[in-house]
């Protein structure tokens, strides 16, 4: 009940931001005001810092995930802003997004601010899956997979049908990499189809997008 409560506030929240100041009161006289202005600008900014924060998160996550693969020969990376022509590729396909680190920090941010995050949780998930090459730790994978993501009442349930849950459960006690091709193709579908269309239209990205205004000092003048 709570995270409904939360989803018709977000929902709520957007389309107090789409609305332009001159939406007309039931007497035909215009809304917009001084005080209604500085509460939607209010708001469009908590929308965004709360994005910037969840975003901080999961790039702090990248950047630590990278330097222990990288330890031994001292390496590490940090994640910077990318430019608004690079944040601008990424509407040219999901691939695009997905395959950006940034992008996938993004992305998975604003998901969280949907309430949907265990769609790329999962995604991600089978991705390292695939790549698992011990067949031990391929089973043991398969089995945290389905208890996370899966089964009923699992913590990150993701939204598939019952027959695709049954053919995992049976798969998984012989994992193979295939074990959850059909239910990662659903769920890349959901993402591109409906998350991935709203992230574009979203504040933060268009934020991304912009191009900051050229100072004296950037030109050497």
């Amino acid at each position: 009940a709570g995270r409904g409560a939360a989803r018709a506030m977000q929902s709520a929240l957007f389309l107090a931001l789409q609305h332009d100041g001159g939406r007309m009161e039931r007497g035909g006289r215009p809304r917009s005001s001084e005080a209604e202005e500085a509460e939607k600008g209010r708001m469009k900014r908590t929308i965004i810092k709360d994005w910037k924060t969840r975003l901080s998160y999961f790039l702090q996550n990248s950047s630590n995930s990278t330097k222990m693969k990288s330890k031994k020969v001292g390496k590490h990376r940090t994640y910077f802003r990318p430019s608004p022509e690079e944040a601008q590729l990424w509407s040219e396909a999901f691939d695009e997004l997905l395959a950006n680190k940034y992008g996938l920090a993004a992305f998975r941010a604003f998901l969280k601010s949907e309430f949907c995050e265990e769609n790329i949780e999962f995604w991600l998930a089978c991705e390292d899956f695939k790549k698992t090459k011990s067949p031990q730790k391929l089973t043991s994978k398969a089995k945290k997979i389905y208890n996370d993501f899966i089964e009923k009442e699992a913590p990150k349930e993701i939204n598939i049908d019952f027959q695709t849950k049954n053919m995992i459960a049976q798969n998984i006690q012989e994992a193979t990499h295939t074990c959850f091709s059909a239910a990662q193709k659903r769920v890349y579908s959901l993402m591109e189809n409906n998350s991935y269309p709203r992230f574009l239209e979203s504040e933060f990205y268009q934020e991304l997008c912009k191009k900051r205004p050229i100072t004296r000092a950037a030109q050497g003048t």
